[in-house]
């Protein structure tokens, strides 16, 4: 067993990549969403198997594949977790200069806007309480709209979220009817000119009774095609971490990443390593 340090932002998927070079057969990934993120990047069409342990802010991964929080104890159950081949999303924007990966999710508009936002300082700080703050002080805000076509379909909203999970933010859940092993994304979207409206979005969540809520649509999909409608800059991130500028297009790639997991995740049932 080797380990190697992250020696700065954007570095890991380069080191995984160089160690799956060198012949490892297993990478293990310590850190936050952002963190594994980095490292799918130096993974994707890999048949070299990702581990996590989770050490983030919010934990979505390990929490949608229910690890726990206790580190030692998460080590040992390693050897009896199962390798299961996952499709991932593809996120381009920024007019094609920004391409890349992700595991979990995509957002686009309101929440990308709160994560492009939200204070380095007060995050290290904080945790997520600086994600509520960045969001709070949208309150009684006009919303930029956004406009996203799905199946030669348009339809304009103010956040879109592009989804391989339940688990948002490690708190909620939004999209309720997906899985890792899905090969397609659920897509929700919000529809709100005001700030005002996701209060009632909110208390839906939190009941988990979004869908069907007046204002939310909720689909499925494996291209998504997200533009402005207004003026100014829209944004877009992934797995919790700011990616880019719209307009931006999302979509599936299949079979292109090998995840340690849980055996009882998803219900199947896989071959242990």
């Amino acid at each position: 067993m080797s380990v190697a340090p992250t020696t700065g932002p954007g570095t890991a998927g380069g080191i995984a990549r160089a160690w799956i070079g060198r012949g490892a057969g297993l990478v293990v990934a310590a850190g936050g969403d952002g963190t594994i993120n980095e490292v799918l990047e130096g993974m994707v069409h890999s048949e070299v198997p990702l581990a996590i342990l989770p050490g983030g802010t919010a934990n979505v991964l390990a929490t949608e594949l229910r690890l726990g929080t206790n580190l030692e104890r998460l080590v040992e159950r390693l050897p009896e977790f199962c390798p299961r081949r996952v499709s991932v999303g593809h996120l381009t924007c920024d007019g094609g200069r920004v391409s890349r990966h992700f595991l979990l999710m995509a957002g686009l508009g309101l929440d990308a806007h709160i994560v492009y936002h939200v204070s380095d300082a007060i995050k290290s700080r904080t945790g997520k309480l600086a994600y509520w703050l960045a969001g709070w002080s949208l309150f009684g805000r006009r919303l930029a709209q956004i406009e996203v076509e799905i199946d030669g379909r348009k339809r304009v909203c103010s956040f879109a979220l592009v989804s391989k999970v339940r688990n948002y933010g490690g708190d909620f859940e939004i999209a309720r009817r997906v899985s890792l092993l899905d090969d397609e994304f659920e897509v929700v979207l919000f529809e709100g000119r005001l700030s005002l409206r996701y209060v009632k979005y909110f208390a839906g969540m939190a009941a988990g009774r979004l869908s069907g809520m007046k204002g939310v649509t909720v689909l499925r999909a494996n291209r998504v095609v997200v533009s402005n409608v207004e003026q100014g800059p829209a944004y877009a991130q992934i797995d919790g971490e700011f990616a880019g500028h719209l307009p931006a297009e999302v979509r599936i790639v299949p079979g292109a990443l090998t995840v340690l997991m849980p055996g009882e995740y998803g219900g199947g049932a896989a071959t242990r390593l």
